[in-house]
């Protein structure tokens, strides 16, 4: 072989990837490979594995269709190394590139990998920028400059400005940026949402079920119901499924949570972005074609939108501009570890079982579950931020460290000190029960403050508070709660740290 060793991993299943750009079919090969080390970094649920292999075999059955070489490495191939290094060094063995082509990853870690494939396989390697994001890393490097705020509104709003995104000249429609304030709505008694489209699997995704089923039976989340789009064409298929049926309300109850509805009005598609089936330009102006045409409000059309050229884009850019020392920060000093019911959902808490419940089954739950009631719960417990992580990075099918580690670190357990969240977002039981019916079901009272009916939210919230006064306390935006904690008595500060630490110790 005089040709190029192109490289295409598991979330890169996209046709016009950086790496296949200027493939030659009579020349070149591409390798995938499905690897052991890549399985079992962290516990990954069934239905994750099952995702992305199925994707992969998929996406490799594509490119064979349209004559492309593809040396496909399956998971169990008695000749696998189980490492990307030892695959690449065994193609480079047998096929003798002249150089290997690879785009930039989506972890650290495998960067890390990429950068020792030369020293490895004696072949010079290319790693290609990323470039089916909107904002390049050099983009975001130049956006965050020398500013001591890295704020998404303000990220958002060059984005909207440099895409054109819901915009009329250089002013967004509508006349404001962002319309979150109306997107908050919980979901009306007796209200249905329209079910979601699921995928029936095929013989090829079929045959990788049963290869997880028997490789990993210990591994969190069942299997069954498996329905999520494994090709470009469902992926597709379920854009418009949501655009169609979902969109119009998904603005007013994106962050509404109910018992037994476990995917609302939400679009389903963060797999398939993920994963590089779709692709954010196509989603995004999907969304603002049924706005111009009437079909959805501009609440929903910019709420959704929002979460992709502002958070999905936000993340990514913050993620590598501050990695590798972004994984070490604790601000807030966690260290307690991650409760078991974490993984078997066994918890007297209605609104965790339900949360972890939904994770168990389907792989998925939505932004407001997974920061409000799991990521919640574990910034006001104060668990260590590895463990914590390592768990959203497992269980939910779209998590890759790219997008799960600002996510979490930032946003929901506050261990970066400010640099994604301008405060932490702590609340107590009150909120859940304003947004979910979760609280009407549970065994606590979500009314009751202390003593041992009371919703355990309550007492950890107000025990948060007390543990990081000295951090937090001049944090603007906790003003508030903060006086009313300087209005308590020392009994009433003793009572919720006694509490909650009694029910942590139950955990």
């Amino acid at each position: 072989m005089s040709g190029v060793l192109r490289i295409v991993l598991g979330d890169q299943l996209t046709r016009g990837l950086s790496a296949l750009d200027g493939l030659d079919p009579a020349r070149d090969v591409v390798l995938m490979m499905e690897c052991a080390q890549e399985t079992s970094y962290v516990p990954h649920h069934k239905q994750k594995i099952a995702l992305i292999l199925a994707a992969m075999r998929h996406f490799a059955q594509d490119l064979r269709a349209q004559g492309v070489h593809v040396e496909y490495v399956r998971l169990d191939d008695p000749a696998n190394t189980g490492s990307f290094t030892g695959e690449v060094r065994r193609a480079c063995a047998r096929l003798a590139p002249a150089r290997i082509v690879a785009t930039w990853p989506g972890e650290w870690r495998v960067l890390e990998e990429m950068r020792g494939w030369e020293e490895a396989c004696g072949a010079p390697v290319e790693i290609r920028e990323d470039d089916r994001f909107l904002a390049t890393r050099a983009d975001f490097a130049r956006w965050a400059g020398a500013k001591k705020s890295l704020r998404m509104e303000y990220f958002y709003r060059e984005m909207r400005r440099s895409s054109g995104l819901l915009m009329e000249g250089d002013a967004p429609v509508g006349g404001a940026w962002n319309f979150d304030a109306d997107n908050r709505k919980p979901l009306p008694k007796g209200a249905k949402p329209p079910p979601a489209l699921r995928f029936a699997p095929d013989a090829q995704t079929q045959a990788v079920l049963d290869l997880v089923a028997a490789r990993f039976p210990q591994n969190f989340g069942d299997l069954e119901g498996f329905g999520w789009p494994v090709t470009r064409a469902q992926a597709l298929e379920a854009l418009d499924d949501f655009i169609a049926r979902r969109l119009a309300l998904f603005g007013d109850y994106q962050d509404a949570m109910k018992t037994g509805e476990r995917f609302l009005h939400h679009s389903l598609i963060s797999t398939s972005l993920n994963l590089g089936l779709l692709d954010p330009r196509e989603a995004c102006a999907a969304a603002e074609r049924a706005w111009r045409a009437g079909a959805a409000p501009l609440n929903a059309v910019e709420g959704f939108i929002r979460q992709i050229l502002g958070w999905r884009e936000y993340v990514r850019g913050l993620y590598w501009l501050l990695m590798p020392g972004y994984a070490q920060g604790d601000f807030l000093d966690a260290t307690r570890p991650l409760p078991a019911f974490y993984w078997t959902g066994e918890t007297s808490m209605n609104c965790m079982a339900q949360a972890i419940g939904d994770t168990r089954a389907n792989a998925y739950a939505h932004h407001i579950q997974r920061l409000m009631v799991t990521g919640n719960f574990a910034l006001l417990a104060g668990v260590r931020p590895r463990e914590i992580e390592d768990w959203y990075l497992a269980v939910y099918a779209d998590a890759f460290e790219w997008v799960e580690m600002p996510n979490v670190r930032g946003m929901a357990i506050f261990a970066d000190g400010g640099v994604m969240a301008s405060k932490p977002y702590a609340a107590s039981g009150a909120y859940i029960n304003r947004m979910s019916d979760y609280c009407s079901g549970c065994l606590h009272d979500v009314k009751a403050k202390t003593g041992p009916a009371a919703c355990p939210f309550n007492a950890l919230y107000w025990a948060f508070l007390i543990r990081n006064e000295t951090k937090l306390a001049r944090n603007p935006r906790l003003a508030m709660p903060y006086k009313n904690l300087a209005r308590m008595s020392e009994a009433q500060r003793k009572g919720y740290t006694e509490d909650a630490e009694a029910f942590l110790a139950r955990c």
